[in-house]
């Protein structure tokens, strides 16, 4: 596994944490990056403008991708059209906590 840090590029928020997220090095793709990424963070992917490895090189292909080393840092950059549909909602079964044989017990 290859381990990446990514976050949002969010230059007016106070918070703009990493989180790790892992890659299975035989998938080193950007495609696979894109959607890892998006899905740990839950962006949408269609809003996301690029993907920047720190502290100003974008990925552009899957040449790039394969040379990223543990612990480097990305940044999504999304596009800002509509800020309200940015963010992918998350469904019931993947949100934190859910407990999807809890959710069948009958009473």
């Amino acid at each position: 596994e290859l381990v990446l840090k990514v976050r949002i590029q969010t230059p007016n928020l106070r918070e703009n944490d990493f989180i790790e997220i892992e890659l299975d090095r035989q998938e080193l793709t950007y495609k696979e990056l894109l959607r890892v990424s998006c899905h740990e963070l839950g962006v949408n992917p269609e809003h996301v403008q690029k993907i920047r490895k720190l502290p100003n090189t974008m990925l552009r292909k899957d040449k790039d991708v394969a040379r990223l080393q543990d612990f480097q840092e990305l940044e999504l950059v999304l596009t800002v059209s509509d800020k309200t549909s940015l963010f992918r909602v998350p469904t019931l079964s993947e949100q934190s906590g859910y407990n999807k044989k809890a959710s069948e017990l009958t009473y």
